[in-house]
């Protein structure tokens, strides 16, 4: 098994047509035809369902497809790496963001640093705290904005200045969107759309809720604010969630009472071989926090 072979195989997998994808790949249908069952072969698994006019991943496949994803990301960014002129830095630097106002910090940091380093370009991520770890553990994202609470034992880090202001998104028309503060139990018997369950930052927001926390409709649970929005103007409900400076049409953020703010970390794996780029913009964040 190559990267060439496994690039085959994701080609063939998004564009679900044989004849297609070795148009786009530039070689002959047998030959990728070929190359794809000696691949399926060498696994011993079916990874794909054929039939007269297309293909389809098996389950099979739909795990090897994540798999061989991650194997050339992580291939893509080696060879990027090594490739960098020894004289004017340069390369790419991958950061996962959660949907925090502390992002800013990152932009502020990415524009100034680029100022210096014109020739390092950045890759963005946006996914939740758990999205975001499993990415840096993969190898595929140097560093990660990380939602507090959140384990950091495994990590280097500094904490940025932003505090996170928890809420609510409420819709116009529930009868809460008039109140200037939201006080633990007031949501009881509103549709409420909160984070994924058994997650250290929602623990935060049960012990906010107090004894109510039993009592409130969860209608949904979300990891990206968007969607789960969505749905609450559908259901004339309201999401918790941190304060951002979007606007949602119909939607009012109403805080909580007593406050609840949380801290923000941008981590990255201590003891860890990085790319040049990566190691100075590390420095770099370093020095500009060192007053923190």
């Amino acid at each position: 098994m190559d990267i060439r072979v496994l690039n085959y195989f994701l080609m063939v997998a998004r564009e679900e047509n044989i004849t297609r994808a070795s148009q786009l790949l530039h070689i002959t249908q047998p030959t990728l035809s070929r190359q794809l069952m000696q691949l399926e072969e060498e696994l011993g698994v079916k990874l794909f369902q054929r039939s007269n006019h297309s293909i389809y991943l098996t389950n099979d496949g739909l795990l090897f497809r994540r798999r061989a994803q991650e194997i050339v990301n992580l291939a893509d960014k080696a060879q990027a790496e090594l490739k960098q002129d020894t004289d004017v830095l340069s390369g790419n630097i991958a950061i996962g963001c959660g949907e925090m106002r502390s992002a800013q910090e990152i932009a502020k940091l990415i524009t100034d640093f680029q100022n210096i380093y014109p020739f390092v370009q950045f890759e963005l991520y946006s996914g939740n705290n758990e999205n975001i770890k499993e990415r840096m553990e993969q190898g595929t994202l140097d560093l990660g904005l990380l939602l507090e609470p959140v384990n950091v034992v495994k990590y280097d880090f500094i904490r940025m200045r932003t505090k996170e202001q928890w809420g609510v998104l409420i819709h116009k028309d529930n009868p809460l969107s008039k109140k200037q503060v939201i006080y633990p139990g007031e949501l009881v018997g509103t549709k409420v759309i909160t984070i994924h369950l058994d997650t250290p930052v929602h623990h935060e927001l049960a012990s906010w809720s107090g004894d109510f926390a039993k009592e409130m409709e969860s209608c949904a649970n979300y990891n990206l604010l968007y969607n789960a929005v969505i749905v609450a103007k559908e259901k004339k409900g309201a999401v918790i969630c941190v304060k951002l400076d979007n606007y949602y049409d119909d939607m009012k953020f109403i805080p909580f009472e007593p406050k609840l703010e949380l801290t923000s970390v941008l981590a990255w794996k201590d003891r860890q071989s990085y790319s040049k780029a990566t190691n100075t913009f590390i420095s770099f964040i370093k020095d500009r926090y060192k007053h923190n």
